[in-house]
């Protein structure tokens, strides 16, 4: 087993862990961190501990090194390891499924789901903020319609995923600062690469599509505090369902 301290030197991780089981052809970057899931908690890797090569965890899952490396750099931008040619890959968060009635899987799901929503929340707040304060006519028309949009295709039981990204995707373009929209895309990036339906389900936040409306309206008028409010309730929303999933998802 590696030393589980990141200070000691660690033997060769290619040829300690060749424990992984082979994927179908068709696997995705999900199963990749699926394997890599069991095997960690199996073998009991702690933080700091040293995963295999991309090009070992590909020969032993049978798959092309793009794939491990896609699935790798979601845990890395999700925080779940540090990767450095020198040092390699290893683990900055625990990957285990502990007294929480998850599979270790959906427990990483679940925590990367809230570090991003609490890296979001003052990007999304201060965005909303300033494009109350700041949008032009024709950026609070956009808003406007960008949010009607979105509420027919919710009312009609669509899939409205893509008009939600886009409702926002016009608040942040509206806030005058593109710094924003680009963070947050980057930090959304780092999670729905591998995940575009944490916990199986795709709608994730539903409850919080009504009060969209309302947000659009306070945009529209100008009232700052009014669409700050109703975004950290939105976003309060979305958490809670979250650690409702968290607490309630068997395994």
């Amino acid at each position: 087993m590696a030393s589980h301290s990141p200070s000691q030197s660690t033997p060769d991780a290619s040829s300690e862990y060749d424990v992984l089981d082979v994927l179908p052809a068709n696997s995705t970057s999900r199963d990749v961190l699926d394997s890599l899931s069991r095997m960690i908690e199996k073998e009991e890797l702690k933080i700091g501990d040293r995963l295999p090569p991309e090009v070992e965890i590909a020969r032993q899952l049978g798959i092309g090194r793009a794939k491990v490396r896609e699935a790798l750099t979601s845990w890395q931008n999700m925080g779940i390891v540090t990767r450095n040619k020198k040092a390699g890959t290893r683990l900055a968060a625990e990957v285990a499924s502990n007294a929480i009635h998850l599979p270790v899987t959906l427990k990483l799901e679940a925590e990367s789901l809230l570090r991003t929503h609490a890296v979001r929340r003052p990007l999304e707040l201060e965005t909303v903020r300033l494009a109350a304060q700041q949008a032009s006519d024709q950026e609070r028309l956009l808003i406007e319609a960008r949010a009607a949009e979105l509420m027919a295709i919710y009312h009609a039981g669509e899939d409205w995923r893509a008009a939600d990204y886009q409702f926002h995707a016009a608040i942040h373009s509206a806030c005058g600062n593109p710094l924003f929209g680009q963070l947050i895309r980057q930090i959304q990036q780092g999670f729905h690469e591998v995940y575009e339906a944490p916990f199986g389900q795709p709608h994730l936040g539903a409850d919080s599509i009504p009060l969209h409306a309302p947000l659009a309206e306070a945009l529209v008028a100008g009232r700052e505090h009014e669409a700050v409010r109703l975004l950290a309730k939105i976003m309060d929303m979305v958490e809670a369902e979250i650690r409702q999933v968290m607490e309630t998802r068997d395994v």
